[in-house]
C-alpha cells in the first residue's frame, strides 16, 4: 500500500506539473488576449516532433533547447500575422481560427512525419534508474522531466513577479492602454507573450516524448484535459492553473492505480453486493476503469458551484 502511494504521489506530481508547463502559456494568452487558443495543444505536439527530429541530427540536449524556441517563433509568427488580423472580427473567429489551426498542424504533422508513433527514444545519459523502492525502479528520465518542469516554473514566477518585463507583462493583462500610453508596445508583449506560451508547451513536449508516445493523435489526448485544468484553476489565473494541475494531476493518478470497485468495498465491510437489477453491473466498475472521466466530473462542479474557478476573477 504504501508503495502505491509513493509511486502514485510521484507520477501524479510529475503529471501535473507537465499539465502546468502547458495550462500556464494557456493562461497567460487567455489573460491578455481573451482567446482560449484550441491549437495549444498542437504546439505540445510540435515540440515533440521538433524534439525528435533534431534529436536525431544534433542529439537530445541541443533539441531540448533549440525546439522550444522554433516553436515559439512559429507561436509569435501564429498571433502576429494570424490572430492579430483576426482580432477585429471578434472572439469567435478567433476560436474558429486557432481550431482550424490546430488539424493544420495535425495533418502537416502527417505529411511529414507519418500517422504511426516516431521512435522517440530516452537520452542514453539519462537511461536508468534514478533510486529502487520497494523493490520497484524509478527511472531517472521522469526524475529529470519533473526537475525541469519545477525549475520552468520557478523561473516563470520570478520573472513574472519580479522582473520588468514580468511587471509589463502584468499591466498589460488588465490595463493596456495605460501600458500603451506610457510608451510600450502593446502589440509586441501580445506577441511575445503567445510565443513564450507555445514555447512552454513545445518543451513539455521535448521532455514528454521519450516518456509518452510521440504521435500525430498526441494533441487530443492532452487537449481536453488542458482545458479542464485551465477552466477549473480560474480562467487567467496563473496560481490556480498550478493548483489545479496538481489536483488534476493526482486525483487521475491515484484514481488509475485503484483498482477496486465499490462491490469490493462492500464485501471488505461484510455486505452482500446485489447482483441483480438494472444497475447490477454498475458495482462492478473499478476506479480504474472511472478515472479518466474524473477530472471532467471536476470541471462540471467547479461550473455549477464556482464558475470563476478556484481563483479566477473572470466568468467562464
Amino acid at each position: 500500500m504504501l508503495e502505491l502511494v509513493v509511486f502514485s504521489t510521484l507520477n501524479g506530481v510529475l503529471y501535473g506539473m507537465l499539465l502546468f508547463l502547458l495550462a500556464s502559456g494557456l493562461t497567460l494568452i487567455f489573460s491578455m488576449m481573451g482567446v482560449l487558443n484550441f491549437a495549444h495543444a498542437s504546439f505540445y505536439m510540435l515540440g515533440a516532433y521538433f524534439g525528435f527530429q533534431l534529436s536525431q541530427w544534433l542529439g537530445f540536449w541541443v533539441a531540448l533547447i533549440a525546439a522550444p524556441i522554433l516553436v515559439g517563433l512559429i507561436g509569435a509568427g501564429v498571433e502576429r500575422w494570424g490572430l492579430r488580423l483576426v482580432h477585429k472580427h471578434g472572439h469567435v473567429a478567433e476560436l474558429l481560427f486557432t481550431f482550424g489551426l490546430a488539424f493544420v498542424i495535425e495533418e502537416m504533422v502527417q505529411m511529414i512525419w507519418g500517422k504511426l508513433p516516431v521512435d522517440y527514444r530516452v537520452p542514453p545519459l539519462l537511461d536508468f534508474s534514478a533510486f529502487t523502492l520497494f523493490g520497484t525502479t524509478y527511472p531517472a528520465f521522469r526524475m529529470f522531466m519533473l526537475l525541469i518542469s519545477v525549475a520552468i516554473f520557478l523561473v516563470l514566477l520570478v520573472i513574472l513577479t519580479r522582473s520588468r518585463i514580468g511587471l509589463v507583462i502584468q499591466a498589460a493583462l488588465s490595463h493596456p492602454n495605460m501600458v500603451a500610453m506610457l510608451g510600450h508596445n502593446v502589440p509586441r508583449v501580445f506577441m511575445l507573450v503567445f510565443g513564450v506560451g507555445s514555447g512552454l508547451a513545445a518543451i513539455a513536449g521535448v521532455i514528454a516524448g521519450p516518456a509518452l508516445v510521440t504521435q500525430p493523435s498526441m494533441a487530443h489526448v492532452l487537449g481536453p484535459i488542458l482545458f479542464v485544468v485551465v477552466v477549473f484553476g480560474g480562467l487567467g489565473s496563473l496560481p490556480g492553473a498550478f493548483i489545479a494541475s496538481l489536483m488534476i494531476g493526482l486525483i487521475q493518478t491515484f484514481a488509475i492505480a485503484v483498482n477496486y470497485s465499490l462491490g469490493d468495498l462492500l464485501s471488505l465491510l461484510g455486505m452482500a453486493r446485489p447482483m441483480q437489477g438494472a444497475l447490477s453491473d454498475l458495482w462492478q466498475v473499478t476506479v480504474a476503469q472511472i478515472g479518466p472521466v474524473v477530472p471532467y466530473l471536476m470541471l462540471v462542479l467547479i461550473l455549477i458551484f464556482r464558475p470563476t474557478g478556484l481563483m479566477g476573477t473572470r466568468d467562464t
